[in-house]
Parts: C-alpha cells; structure tokens; sequence
C-alpha cells in the first residue's frame, strides 16, 4: 500500500529544494507504473496508459488503440515485406508503446508510414463506430486494463530507474530556465575546487565554470571564497548543466557600474563602448541623454567612490571614463587621455587617425607597451598613429600599428 503523506512530503520537497512541479513528478510516475505494467503483462504492440490519483493512491491502467482503415494498415503480413520495408512491414512500429497520461501518440494518422495491422494496437474505423459514432481516422480509443497487485521485481526497478530520469529531465529544465534568466548578468558563488586552471564555484543549482582565459590575470582565490562573475552562457549538455562565467569580459565592467551607479540602471546615462585589458586598465565611454547630468561624474561618485569600489573588485584595474562624442576628432582626443593632444587629423575612408602630441607627451599617449594608443583604438574603432613636435617645431611620428578590435556584447 502507497503511503500518501509520504509521497506528498517527498512532492512538496522536490517541488520547493528543486523547482520541479508535482505534475511532472505524477508524470513520471504514470509513465513508470504503465513502463512496468507493459513489461510483465504487457502483449506486443500494445500500447498502455496509466493514471495514478495522488488523493487515493490508486492506479487505473488503460489501452490505447489508434484508430486505422484498410488504407492506413496492412491487413495480411505482405510476402516482399523484407524487401521493401520502407513501404511497410513488421519493423515499422508505434513510436511508443508505453505514453505517460499527457503522452501524444502520432502514428496511425492518414498520413503516417503503412504499417502491418495489429489488434492490440490498431482498431478498424468501422468497429470504432459502433462504440463512439463520431470518431475520426487517427484518433484514440481508450480501453480499461485489469488491475495487478504486483508487477514483480524487474519491473519496480524499471519504474524506479524511469521515474528518476524524469526527474532529472525536469530539474534539468527548470535549472535551464531559472539562469537562462539570469545570463547577462553578474552572479555569485563560492569557489569548489581548481583545475588545470579552471575554477569550478558552486552556484547552489548548477556548477559554475570560471575558465583560465575569463579570469583576471593575477588573480588568485582560495576554496570556499566568495566569487562574483559574469554569467556570459548557460550550456545544456548531455553530461548537465554548465554555467560558463566571466571575470575578463567588457560586460562584467559594465555590469559592475550598472550596481553601483543609479544613473545607468535607469538608462539615463549609457555605456558606448568599453576597451579592456582586464587586470591592468580599461577605457570606457559614456554619455548622458539629460544635459543636467555629467555621464563622467556620475561614474566616478562623489570623492570617486563608485569608481573606487569598481576597481577594488577588479583587484585595483586602471580605469579611464571619457565621454563618448560623435565627432571622431573629438572622441579621439579624449580616448587619447591623460595625454594632452595637439591636433587629429582623420582619413574617413581608412577610418585612420593622425594625432599629433608635443614630445613630452609622447610615451604618455603611447603608454607602456603601447597599450594607451591600443584601447584608444580599441575603444574609437580608429586605427591611430602618434606623431610628436618639440619646442623648435620639428615633426617624429611614431607610428603604432594596431588594428582596432571590436568589442562585442557576447563572448
């Protein structure tokens, strides 16, 4: 005898630990009751059904018949069947023999593959009739079942093994999309293990996968630490579900200012574009759809505690905020900053800069390795080449060959 309030509590349990609604877990549970039920009393082809009523504990089995005509089936097994089994023999069967009570059968339609006819799973139209007079070709006809007290061992375990895959089916969706609403944004979690430079963190309903090229250069964590990352893809394998996260990516930088400054959570101020090179500095360019408010200093916060706060939690990366321009010449020179330029000169065609600077402003537009004039160019989507003058007005160029990369809003 079922104990109910057991498998009510267990129910209730999966429905609030795990997300999954009881009405799959019944699901499962007719489909495992009718699994075992068709494996020891079963005939071939016969298609069964079960319905399992969680107030009673009990269990109705029924047979499920497609309704057929001479031009749907087979009547006589035909001699070249196994020449042609394309056009119909004994292999060509129902797609299921066993359906849960929600379960769609598909085949005996008008317009299915002509298959040999089979009392325990076919019914002739004409016969159909006079039981149920307006049914159509293709329908269902639905027939009770003896009850068993006892399908056996082998088949409790077959039940058993159904009803745990439907569960993980289930939870699977439900993991799936509980972070499918939550990819673009920053989540959270505590770090399991590391290995072969990955960092595996447990975010509570799916493992969280922090690869080797998404960290922050330098970067090192401890097991069982507190970690924030960007949540960039949720990825439904056959082996679960995996949450790729990031801590490199332009829009974890984003994301971050997004909390910590009210002004774009509300869309009043909007980032343009972000250049990084995540642990050692970052350009980003913003502007301001309300002339009264400063897109620059709403991002670095009084004393420049917004700023601060995003670059303690990128572990000190330099950050240079400029306000985007449409004027190419304009937003050059700013992304040019801290340098001081003395004039841009651009070739629209090439979508190429020539920026000139005086001589001791020369290495601090370049920047160490080059990489003030790259996320210059990386941030304008301008090639630039600096050029400097001194005091007596003679011209050195430096040209810095760099290809402007596009930042992208997904990895």
């Amino acid at each position: 005898m079922i104990d109910l309030k057991v498998v009510n509590s267990v129910l209730t349990q999966l429905e609030e630990e795990r997300g999954i609604p009881k009405e799959k877990i019944i699901e499962a549970i007719e489909l495992a009751l009718a699994t075992a039920y068709k494996k020891e009393y079963g005939k071939k082809g016969q298609i069964v059904r079960a319905k399992f009523d969680l107030n009673t504990g009990k269990t109705e089995m029924f047979q499920v018949k497609i309704v057929v005509d001479e031009n749907t089936v087979f009547m006589t097994e035909r001699p070249d069947a196994d020449v042609e089994p394309a056009f119909g023999s004994k292999s060509q069967k129902a797609k299921s023999d066993v359906v849960g009570a929600e379960g769609n059968i598909g085949t005996g339609t008008p317009d299915a593959e002509i298959e040999l006819y089979n009392p325990e799973h076919h019914i002739m139209l004409s016969d159909a009739r006079r039981i149920k007079k307006d049914i159509a070709l293709g329908d269902e006809m639905v027939f009770p079942l003896e009850s068993q007290g006892d399908y056996g061992r082998i088949a409790a375990q077959t039940a058993k093994q159904v009803i745990m895959q439907k569960i993980r089916e289930a939870e699977k969706i439900h993991i799936v999309s509980e972070y499918g609403k939550k990819e673009g944004e920053i989540v959270s979690g505590t770090v399991q293990r590391m290995e072969r430079g990955n960092i595996f963190i447990d975010m509570g309903r799916a493992p969280g996968i922090l690869p080797y090229e998404e960290q922050i250069p330098g970067e090192r964590f401890a097991q069982g630490e507190r970690v924030r990352a960007y949540l960039y893809r949720v990825e439904d394998s056959s082996k679960g579900v995996f949450l790729r996260l990031s801590r490199s990516h332009p829009k974890f930088l984003e994301k971050l200012f997004e909390t910590e400054t009210p002004e774009i959570a509300n869309g009043t101020v909007v980032v343009k574009s972000i250049a990084r090179e995540a642990g050692s500095r970052t350009k980003i360019a913003v502007t301001s759809k309300d002339a009264h408010i400063d897109p620059v200093g709403s991002m670095v916060g009084g004393r420049g505690v917004r700023v601060s706060t995003v670059m303690s939690e990128l572990g000190g990366e330099k950050i240079d905020i400029i306000e985007w321009s449409e004027a190419p010449k304009k937003f050059i020179e700013d992304a040019l900053s801290p340098a001081k330029v003395l004039s841009v000169e651009i070739n629209e065609t090439e979508k190429q800069a020539s920026v000139t600077v005086s001589e001791d402003q020369q290495s601090l537009a370049i920047g160490k390795g080059g990489q003030n004039v790259r996320l210059a160019a990386k941030l304008t989507g301008w090639k630039i080449d600096i050029k400097s003058t001194n005091p007596r007005g003679e011209i050195k160029e430096e040209k810095v060959e760099e290809t402007p990369v596009e930042i992208k809003e997904e990895k």
